[in-house]
């Protein structure tokens, strides 16, 4: 069993440092694109500062006669393209169990490797997996002569993997966080739905049938119906995993491109949850995370008014015939941390959150 007092310790000869705190830099949108699809990959520059993350995809919706000019995209890309201050570049190489993800890896940290950020890693099993990659990353990286450590981004989809999240979470300090994977998942949890991602019209819960005067009730009734959310549970365990581990939980794909209610409504749950971003599969959608991801002008006003309010932060007050207290104020200070992080790299957020609560708002 490894030692913690080496869980901080380089894995190879020469390799950087690992981190012991993942930087918290926004992510609320993580944009896909194919680097070997020419009309894609001309997109980028344009892209840039407009997204947190833009994503080269190596892995699905590659065809497999084009996984070498995928990856080979991305290369010429990342060397090509002036990221910036506040927009990070990703990868997503193939599945550890494919043939390309040996020279995925390979090529991409000896060539690019001080401008690539993370590297996800999809159907990740458990620790195991991320125990491989952390490995040949320090190897790759030590050869490569970098500085700073790529971090690991794991894609949960597959009901081991949900089995192992905590451990998953926890299996290395380049760990940056997990994304929910829920075509694959819902395939091999052999669920009962096509869809890529968000809610089921099947799944649904139905109102009591109004009670007649014998006390029975009228079963042939028209009673209201609720659809529920097929991936509650899971969005909530992953993010528990992360929070545990300190690493950051994302909602993946919602595949229908066109119904963007529904897409900004499986958005706006995962974020109350806890999940900082979303992935992005059509630029319709960028907007939409943006939006959602962001905390509005009112609860970060209103988490200002609590802050001011509680003044040390102990006991308990009443505001607007609520009563806060302790927790309450811890929960508006993750709002307002978010804002801030948000406002440092958004000059249209900086302005929309800079209005403080005035005095005459704050309780005596």
């Amino acid at each position: 069993m490894r030692s913690a007092k080496d869980f901080f310790a380089p894995l190879a000869v020469g390799a950087p440092v690992p981190v012991r705190e993942v930087p918290a830099r926004p992510s609320r949108m993580i944009h896909f694109f194919d680097p070997s699809n020419p009309k894609m990959a001309a997109k980028v520059p344009e892209l840039v500062g407009s997204v947190d993350v833009l994503l080269g995809n190596l892995e699905d919706a590659v065809k497999a006669e084009n996984k070498e000019a995928a990856r080979q995209g991305l290369v010429d890309i990342a060397r090509a393209t002036d990221f910036g201050e506040h927009t990070q570049l990703w990868t997503r190489v193939n599945a550890l169990d494919s043939p390309w993800v040996l020279d995925d890896l390979t090529t991409l940290v000896t060539e690019i490797g001080d401008r690539l950020d993370v590297v996800m890693v999809p159907k990740v099993q458990g620790p195991e997996d991320i125990h491989y990659v952390d490995r040949l990353l320090a190897q790759l990286e030590a050869r490569a002569g970098l500085t700073r450590p790529i971090l690991v981004h794991a894609i949960l989809e597959t009901a081991r993997g949900m089995a192992n999240v905590e451990a998953i979470c926890g299996a290395s300090p380049r760990m940056q966080g997990i994304s929910l994977g829920p075509a694959d998942l819902a395939a091999d949890r052999r669920m009962k739905t096509t869809r890529v991602g968000g809610g089921h019209p099947g799944y649904l819960v139905r109102q009591d049938p109004p009670r007649l005067a014998d006390g029975t009730g009228d079963v042939g009734a028209e009673r209201a119906v609720f659809q529920q959310d097929l991936w509650h549970y899971t969005i909530a365990r992953m993010v528990d995993a992360c929070a545990m581990h300190g690493i950051f939980p994302y909602y993946g794909p919602f595949g229908d491109i066109k119904d963007v209610v529904a897409c900004e409504d499986q958005f706006r749950n995962a974020f109350l949850l806890g999940c900082v971003g979303t992935w992005t599969l059509h630029p319709v959608q960028i907007e939409i995370a943006k939006r959602v991801f962001s905390p509005s002008a009112e609860d970060v006003a209103h988490a200002r008014r609590v802050k001011a309010a509680m003044g040390d932060g102990t006991g308990a007050v009443m505001l607007d015939g609520k009563m806060e207290d302790d927790a309450s104020l811890k929960q508006c200070l993750v709002i307002l941390e978010l804002a801030d992080r948000l406002a440092a790299n958004d000059p249209e957020l900086a302005e929309l959150y800079a209005t403080p609560a005035s005095d005459d708002e704050v309780p005596a």
